[in-house]
């Protein structure tokens, strides 16, 4: 059985993989994708596959979060691993670093930099640390002895940690390092670090350089210790290590802390190979010590490598480097992903209209608009997409129900020019036109003292709120109804565009209702539509007013960019949503139904 669920998979580490995954299922129960990723080092999409292989065998629950059935239980005992001891630190959680309270500034100081610093640029890699993870990295160069005093490298630091050194020294009332030299590619993250570091005291150095090329002269064997976080891949690992080598000075002993998030063994041995080609030896490893937001894929997690250089240390790379770098870049296969909004299936990977799960969570499902996804098979990238990659009938934990409203320009006055689309079919009716000057007049007044306006990063917190809330209402226990998860999420969202976001609210007053529109594009026929992809009102005494006030101003939003179509998406249960829906025109076009069957085969049915 393990090795027929291992193979299903693909599994790399064989029937011990599976095992893990037992093993941490045991210990944990009930325990999240997240977390089985966390205890085994595997990467969420393979536990999750792993858990549906496991789930239809019997040997696992179907709610989550996940539980063994007791068929499991007994496969584990026959398994020996009915024991459970778990020697982790209670106190550290095995990170084997405790942040001591003198520092809780530290923490609450890198937060506020992290919301308002640069976001993260998935394409290269890059995710994020925690702000407890950027002061337990300076422990961990306190702990070594590399600090305080001497010069610090930091090979790329999109995650901050020059600013963090700053911090930590400012707390304790003064400067821990004599200087920090940053190299980074990106300017934006070198602009941010030179902005907030100027009034903390220590010492930064900036400088904006491609690591494909070797390190400026002037940085040659000029520090004491080095760090480095780079792209997931034994070709980034070696190339970053190789350019932190590079700045080091010569001789043995010199420490280079190294952040590399989990891999498959025989792709770790390929980067511990890289490691030992550079003449460099491992000296602390800790799993799990960084935490990201974001990088999950990994969950969320990545280990933290203390190494040292030797008499034998030199650069690997002394030139130019050309090659893969980036995980986007080595990775030949797609992935199948499922909306777990409405089913349907979508390829994330080379050559697809998403090349990393981070990208299609971020534009959300191009048929409902929403997520979250559900990570499926691998399949090449040369392989045909299925034929219908919209299925007909979503499912989710609450029956909802589509509408959709053609909308249409007033005839008294001038329209902005439309983007071309498909016509009409004979019959349908407009369902809506703009309110004249009194309609309008009468609605300002009933949603008084309510008003609209774009929305903008002040909205956030109470943006959160709505769509942990929204998430709650339509997946229920699988929801992910964190606010600060979904803040972080419309933040990134904002700062590629803040169309079609808008919030009412009333004078001095935190936004009571929000709604969210979007353009999309039909994946099929290529005609473009809008999508209602959130709509929330709190429960004011003119709720549906302004709720009222809210769609109105989104259909005037479509309008304005010459949108013909709209789709909306309402539980059948909500008689409120669904009468002010009505009142605008939408009219049901589809109704999910769901159906549960039993698990596994019928007996005497083996033989097909």
């Amino acid at each position: 059985m393990l090795t027929e669920v291992a193979e299903a998979v693909r599994l790399q580490e064989g029937p011990p993989g599976v095992r893990s995954v037992l093993r941490a299922l045991r210990r944990l129960a009930p325990a999240s994708t997240k977390d089985l990723s966390r205890a085994t080092g595997l990467p969420v999409p393979i536990v999750a596959a792993l858990g549906n292989e496991l789930r239809r065998r019997g040997f696992v629950t179907t709610q989550r979060p996940s539980r063994l059935t007791e068929a499991g239980l007994d496969l584990v005992a026959q398994l020996g691993m009915d024991l459970i001891l778990d020697a982790t630190c209670t106190t550290c959680d095995g990170r084997e670093l405790v942040i001591p309270d003198v520092l809780d500034e530290a923490v609450r100081r890198l937060r506020a930099l992290m919301e308002s610093g640069p976001a993260a640029d998935m394409a290269i890699d890059q995710s994020h640390c925690t702000a407890e993870t950027k002061v337990r990295r300076v422990l961990a160069l306190l702990t070594a002895g590399a600090l305080p005093g001497g010069s610090l490298l930091l090979i790329g630091d999109d995650d901050l940690v020059s600013l963090a050194v700053a911090v930590v020294g400012d707390v304790l009332g003064g400067p821990i390092v004599e200087q920090v030299t940053v190299v980074d590619i990106s300017p934006e993250i070198l602009d941010y670090i030179k902005k907030v570091s100027a009034g903390l005291g220590t010492r930064i150095e900036t400088v904006q350089h491609d690591l494909r090329l070797p390190l400026p002269a002037e940085l040659h064997e000029q520090h004491d210790v080095a760090m480095t976080d780079p792209p997931y891949t034994a070709e980034g690992a070696r190339l970053f290590l190789s350019r932190a080598v590079e700045g080091l000075r010569p001789g043995p002993s010199h420490s280079i802390f190294f952040s590399f998030g989990g891999k498959s063994p025989d792709e770790m041995l390929e980067v511990q190979r890289e490691i030992m080609g550079l003449g460099l030896v491992t000296n602390g490893f800790v799993r799990n010590f960084n935490e990201y937001e974001g990088s999950g894929i990994l969950g969320g997690v990545g280990f933290f490598q203390h190494l040292l250089t030797t008499t034998s240390t030199a650069p690997s790379h002394a030139g130019e480097f050309s090659g893969p770098l980036y995980t986007g870049d080595k990775r030949t296969r797609q992935r199948e992903y499922t909306c777990v909004a409405c089913d349907a299936r979508l390829r994330v990977g080379p050559g697809a209209r998403w090349t990393s799960v981070a990208a299609l969570r971020e534009e959300g499902c191009p048929n409902c608009g929403k997520g979250p996804f559900r990570p499926g098979r691998l399949v090449p990238a040369e392989d045909p997409a299925p034929p219908a990659e919209q299925p007909p009938a979503p499912v989710q934990p609450l029956v909802q129900a589509s509408v959709r409203v053609p909308v249409q320009a007033p005839v008294q006055q001038a329209a902005p020019t439309p983007a071309p689309a498909p016509a009409a079919p004979v019959g349908r009716a407009h369902g809506w036109r703009p309110p004249a000057e009194q309609d309008r007049a009468a609605l300002a007044e009933r949603a008084r003292p309510y008003v609209t306006r774009q929305a903008d990063e002040r909205d956030l917190p109470a943006i959160g709120r709505f769509e942990a809330e929204i998430a709650r209402v339509s997946f229920g226990e699988d929801a992910i109804d964190d606010p600060a998860r979904w803040e972080s999420r419309l933040g990134r969202a904002m700062e590629k565009s803040k169309e079609g976001m808008i919030v009412a609210d009333g004078p001095g007053e935190e936004p009571v209702g929000w709604c969210w529109v979007s353009i999309n594009q039909n994946a099929m026929t290529g005609d473009r539509y809008a999508n209602f992809r959130s709509l929330a009102v709190s429960p004011v005494d003119n709720r549906s007013d302004v709720a009222e006030l809210l769609l109105t101003a989104g259909l005037e939003f479509c309008l304005a960019r010459g949108i013909t179509e709209v789709v909306g998406r309402v539980h059948v249960g909500n008689v409120p949503m669904r009468t002010v829906y009505r009142k605008f025109g939408f009219d049901p076009t589809s109704l999910s139904m769901k159906l549960f069957l039993p698990e596994g085969e019928p007996e005497g049915d083996s033989a097909r």
